[in-house]
């Protein structure tokens, strides 16, 4: 232990402890942009600077070890003179018009400006020339990038792909996309780590919002609503509710009130998906002779992008499974259409996903399973959904809860999980041994594959076959993964990979909270709602064996592979830069 003064206080810390963590570890807030703990510790925008008693230069607290009596000033004079003059000039390359930034009000760089009392700037404003690619499902500003690296950080460090790289030199140094690339011509998931771990609104996604507006203003279109299962853990946030009160049916209420036709569950077609993937699986399985390869599942397509790019000769593993938000698209506008007798070009299907990658994937040409348009219309994030909501002057805190309608909005707790890592594969397991066996395991049998570590393993015995699964999420993982397999040292026969860390819950498009990993958390609320479900296996939703009764038949049949099953090779992806061959 170190013992050192503080602003007067006598405070004791761990050896290897930085002052900015010594400081905030006993209440003593030291402000700062680009430090992110054990992910950008580098000192870059040199707020957090403090000054040491006998030190003429003054220290960047972020990347400073404590060191035994010394004595530290966090707000000294001299301090806050050089904090005051590193903003102003942060501020004089940075586009201050707060007002139309997605980010006012959650932003990082604003909260520092009025907390030291900023009235004007006192350089030469200097911003670089706008450019937006707003085609691409990941936007970024570059006029309002203040160069704290975090983005090449977590790219890097937690994502392991390397799309953000440093360009320039001196006052003209950037952030740009490496290799001196387009993101759209770049291996880019479009996860959307970088832009929750933005502190500004230099990167943020695509807003789809005025489209969806247009959907709800026009007579003529039918507006059918589907909200993911990691959106019910997170949807409230924005609003500051507890998430006792932030419930998916008071999220209904909202949505009807906004003006949706008809809001559903995603959770019916996670449920569906799991009939069609763990059908698959079985099939494969038990007859898959000499190939002993595992089956990737492919629910999240920021993991479809990166096997495709990183590892295309492996492609042929993933479930031809479409996700649960395309599988609901195309039941939609089939038999959905059919069920109330519209034509499916009339309906408009809007997705709330925590995912920025799904704007991509309902983009792709493999899913217009009607000819009359995507299956999914438009994809918004959980982000975009609060603003919708916020813009209707609606404060669901005092909204009454309300039900899904129906038949698309019944869902199990296997199909909640969906959400969290490892969920998708227990939900799978769960009735795969059903399939096997025609009775039903413990729920809870399956549960080794839950936690939030980046990568996990399991042994169960499915019904007399042994089975060895693997589930993975975050992408530096999953190339530690895959690279297992690759050479040999790892096998395995079902694989779960989620390209964000924690999962959907960690998503690209979930509200953002600077300095917080909310994933966990939020899993862990997901995990409450299956323990307290109704119904906990996906083959029990009575509205699924409906849709089979009534349209499919029985799962995998060729009406199902038509509508609920895609080709990965139907649309290109660039291939890895060469850091990764």
């Amino acid at each position: 232990m170190v013992k050192l003064i503080i602003d007067g206080n006598q405070v004791e810390v761990k050896e290897g402890t930085t002052i900015l963590e010594a400081a905030r570890a006993n209440g003593i807030m030291i402000p700062s942009l680009c430090y992110q703990k054990g992910l950008n510790e580098i000192g870059a925008c040199r707020v957090c600077v403090v000054e040491i008693k006998g030190m003429d230069r003054l220290v960047a607290s972020c990347n400073t070890v404590v060191e035994e009596g010394i004595e530290v000033f966090t707000n000294s004079p001299k301090v806050r003179t050089a904090r005051i003059t590193n903003v102003k000039l942060i501020l004089s390359q940075h586009d201050c018009n707060c007002a139309y930034c997605l980010r006012s009000g959650n932003c990082a760089l604003q909260e520092v400006a009025n907390s030291l009392g900023l009235k004007k700037i006192d350089y030469k404003v200097d911003l670089p020339r706008p450019r937006k690619l707003d085609h691409f499902p990941l936007v970024r500003i570059e006029e309002k990038c203040i160069k704290c690296m975090r983005c090449i950080q977590v790219c890097d460090k937690v994502q392991d792909i390397g799309i953000w790289d440093v360009a320039n030199t001196g006052s003209r140094t950037t952030v740009g996309v490496s290799g001196n690339r387009e993101l759209t011509t770049s291996e880019c998931v479009a996860c959307g780590q970088c832009v929750t771990h933005c502190p500004t609104g230099a990167l943020t996604a695509r807003d789809d919002t005025r489209k969806v507006f247009e959907y709800l203003a026009d007579p003529e279109i039918i507006t059918v609503v589907q909200i993911a299962p990691a959106v019910r853990a997170a949807w409230g946030e924005s609003f500051g509710m507890t998430r006792e009160k932030a419930t998916v049916k008071r999220l209904v209420a909202a949505l009807k009130k906004v003006g949706f036709n008809y809001v559903f569950d995603t959770d019916f077609s996670a449920d569906l998906t799991i009939m069609e993937e763990g059908t698959e699986f079985i099939e494969r399985y038990t007859h898959r002779g000499d190939d002993k390869s595992p089956m990737f599942t492919s629910c999240c397509p920021g993991w479809v992008r990166y096997i495709k790019s990183q590892y295309p000769d492996m492609v042929h593993m993933l479930s031809s499974a479409k996700s649960p938000q395309q599988m609901f698209g195309a039941v939609t506008k089939t038999y959905f259409a059919k069920k109330i007798g519209v034509d499916p070009a009339k309906i408009r299907c809007i997705s709330i996903m925590p995912c920025m990658a799904k704007k991509a994937e309902c983009e792709y040409p493999t899913m217009d399973s009607t000819g009359t348009g995507p299956d999914v219309d438009i994809v918004i994030t959980t982000r975009e959904a609060d603003r919708i909501i916020a813009a209707d002057h609606i404060n669901p805190i005092y909204l009454e809860e309300e039900e899904f309608d129906t038949p698309l909005g019944e869902g199990t707790g296997a199909a909640v999980i969906f959400g969290v890592t490892g969920g998708v594969m227990e939900a799978a397991l769960r009735s795969a041994y059903f399939l096997l066996t025609k009775k039903n395991p413990d729920p809870d049998a399956f549960k080794a594959v839950r936690g939030c570590d980046g990568w996990k393993e399991a042994e169960f015995d499915l019904a007399g076959i042994p089975l060895k699964v693997a589930v993975a999420s975050g992408l530096a993982n999953t190339r530690k993964l895959m690279e297992a397999i690759r050479t040999g040292k790892k096998q395995y026969d079902f694989v779960e990979i989620m390209a964000c860390p924690g999962g959907c819950t960690g998503g690209g498009g979930q509200p953002i909270h600077e300095g917080e990993e909310l994933a966990c958390l939020r899993g862990d609320n997901l995990y409450g709602l299956d323990k307290h479900s109704d119904i906990r296996f996906s083959h029990e939703n009575q509205s699924v064996q409906t849709l089979y009764k009534e349209f499919f038949e029985k799962p995998n049949s060729h009406l199902a592979h038509e509508l609920l099953h895609t080709d990965h090779e139907g649309w290109e992806m660039p291939k890895a830069c060469k850091r990764h061959k």
